[in-house]
């Protein structure tokens, strides 16, 4: 076996940092850990919330640590609202932290 040659471009340097880390200090100087939170959440909330009511769903928006969900079926809307609590640790859980503070079905 050959030693490592100590001026190989593959070799780590001491004051270097991996990627995720940089990326995840870009995002916390800019804050937008929040942003990027708010975001996932839109974009899964067919795989929180399931087929069937991601089918009755015309609109999902995040504004000021609130969720506002507009549905087609006023049923639904009412047996959600019944269930805003359970909801709501769905939608925490899945993005694991707390992103929201209140769900509104409109």
């Amino acid at each position: 076996m050959r030693p490592l040659n100590p001026r190989s471009p593959f070799m780590r340097k001491a004051d270097t940092i991996s990627i995720k880390d940089s990326i995840d200090a870009m995002l916390k100087a800019y804050k937008l850990n929040g942003k990027l939170s708010e975001m996932q959440l839109v974009s899964s909330w067919e795989k929180i919330m399931g087929k069937a009511i991601s089918m009755k769903t015309q609109e999902v928006f995040v504004r000021n640590r609130k969720l506002y969900v507009r549905l087609t079926s006023a049923p639904l809307k009412h047996e959600l609202n019944m269930a805003k609590g359970k909801v709501m640790a769905l939608i925490n859980a899945e993005v694991g932290e707390q992103v929201i503070d209140d769900v509104i079905f409109l």
